[in-house]
């Protein structure tokens, strides 16, 4: 299992700052101790060695299987890393649906469901017998940099459930014509999903209240014995 965070250092003389993942990987005694000989046979730091050791496997790692007939190559990672890669989120996500839908996880699936039914890519989006095809120059030109306004909106759209990306749906739709038409463009603001009130413990019963002691009776003169001596 391997967990990851960001993180900002600088690197070299220059004072430049790259941005960095840490990625914690596990690995058996015997598989650890092969990749620090390799190390140090390249004269690399363990994690610098496992970092070169990623980078070489792209050239191995089939994306796609091509057939060898007319120009129909197979595709690898390396092919397309600069077609896969970009600094913004949203444009990452739209590349990656847009060549390799399979490696989409559920969750990206159906962001990529509201997002095609929103009509926001459509400038570029073109059906030939059933099967979309794109124009790169307008998506990259016209269309990222709309969906990099709006992207924030359809994430909150998505996590607030079907409903609510039912209605962002409609209200960018709704807004397509504006915001492709120059100028401001008009963008929905999906709310969150209201959170969900806190569960409300049964109520506790108030501890029993002890009946009050009845009070001794005040004793008479006739109940007083005859034999007290005056």
């Amino acid at each position: 299992m391997a967990t990851e965070k960001p993180e900002s250092k600088r690197k070299g003389g220059g004072g430049k700052l790259a941005r960095s993942v840490i990625v914690t990987v596990r690995m058996d005694a015997q598989l650890n101790y092969l990749a620090d000989l390799a190390a140090r046979k390249q004269r690399r730091t363990l994690s610098s060695f496992i970092e070169w050791a990623v980078q070489q496997s792209f050239g191995e790692l089939t994306l796609r299987e091509g057939s060898g007939y007319n120009g129909d190559d197979s595709v690898s990672l390396k092919d397309m890393e600069k077609n896969l890669w970009d600094v913004d989120e949203s444009e990452r996500f739209a590349r990656l649906a847009i060549h390799f839908p399979e490696l989409l996880t559920h969750e990206e699936q159906e962001r990529w469901k509201l997002l095609t039914d929103s009509q926001l890519l459509s400038p570029a989006m073109q059906r030939n017998n059933g099967n979309r095809t794109w124009d790169w120059a307008k998506l990259e030109d016209v269309v990222f940099p709309v969906l990099r306004r709006a992207w924030a909106s359809l994430l909150v759209a998505h996590e607030g459930g079907p409903e609510a990306g039912r209605k962002w749906v409609s209200a960018t739709q709704a807004n397509i014509s504006t915001i492709y038409k120059g100028g401001a463009p008009s963008l929905p603001t999906a709310q969150p999903a209201p959170a969900r009130p806190a569960p409300v413990s049964a109520p506790t019963r108030p501890p029993p209240v002890a009946a009050p002691a009845k009070p001794k009776p005040t004793p008479s003169f006739d109940d007083m014995d005859d034999d007290i001596p005056f």
